[in-house]
């Protein structure tokens, strides 16, 4: 996928994203790595839970379905496809780990280059009976990686590190602005046609697939946050691990299907998660905050 292949409107998001990366930096300081790579325990179970256990969970939803082939491997390739910085926004807004927020999204990135060409060709082998050559940009994931979400991140770290006031002050007007302007370029995104670089799918595919997409969604939630709690990585990390697992990068979703395997109906899967996967994060942030008797934007107590 080349530069002159993106739409106004994946440069639109793209561009929110960016600055929901800068707000997001401005709520931390170097010393917020620390402890991460101190005790990197969290992070590594994380990682290999994202790695692993998402795509065998969509495997076996997908294989029992009623899905035609091209839908079910759509649902693994979207399990594939880890948290981005939407969940760094919403780690934020909740108070959830943000600095193991931000390193997930960052490290996810680089092994999506390994782990998406591998478990996208077994996927193919197994439904199709043929594996397919797919190859990520190396040279385009790591400039995207820099500029979307560690460049501005570090530029936010580097404002609190030096102007702490200003930094405090911007958070709150950036916490509502970002998030009026990432919904808005959702909406743009959901609602435009297809040859505008929105998803053009119609209401009779999206209740056709939702059940399964939803089913995901919460199994892949559920486990985010309970593997954090059996691992005693206390409630903070553990909620934090389970919005990564819950939130996946359904653009990478789009690149993969689309635009590398050329198969609309592969992209399906994706375009429902994106339409709900926001919301249905919101929800559990506030179930977790409720069953541990929290204000929905308090800090946790571990």
């Amino acid at each position: 996928m080349i530069l002159a292949s993106y739409s106004l409107i994946d440069i639109l998001l793209s561009t929110v994203l960016a600055f929901i990366m800068l707000g997001v930096g401005l709520s931390l300081t170097p010393g917020s790595f620390k402890n991460l790579y101190l005790f990197p325990k969290p992070l590594l179970i994380g990682l290999a839970s994202q790695i692993v256990i998402l795509p065998i969970i969509a495997f076996i939803i997908s294989y029992f379905s009623n899905m035609s082939l091209p839908l079910k491997v759509g649902m693994i390739i979207l399990a594939s496809c880890p948290g981005g910085t939407t969940s760094g926004l919403l780690t934020y807004y909740f108070k959830g780990n943000v600095a193991l927020s931000i390193t997930f999204t960052s490290i996810n990135s680089i092994l999506t280059l390994f782990t998406i060409p591998f478990i996208v060709n077994l996927s193919l082998l197994f439904y199709y009976g043929q594996a397919t050559l797919v190859h990520l940009s190396y040279l385009e994931t790591i400039i995207q990686i820099f500029s979307v979400t560690i460049i501005p991140a570090a530029a936010g770290v580097l404002i609190r590190t030096y102007k702490p006031v200003f930094a405090l002050k911007a958070q709150k007007p950036l916490k509502v602005l970002l998030l009026v302007a990432l919904g808005i370029a959702f909406i743009i995104l959901f609602f435009a046609g297809k040859n505008k670089g929105g998803t053009g799918i119609n209401s009779k595919e999206i209740f056709q697939i939702l059940p399964y997409v939803l089913l995901l969604n919460v199994l892949c939630t559920a486990w985010g946050y309970f593997l954090g709690i059996i691992a005693r990585l206390g409630i903070r990390n553990s909620y934090t691990i389970g919005i990564e697992a819950s939130v996946h990068n359904t653009t990478l979703a789009f690149l993969v299907a689309g635009t590398l395997l050329h198969n609309p109906d592969m992209e399906k899967p994706a375009l429902i998660y994106a339409m709900f996967s926001f919301w249905s994060a919101i929800l559990y942030s506030f179930i977790i905050k409720k069953v541990h008797k929290l204000n929905m934007f308090s800090d946790f107590k571990s």
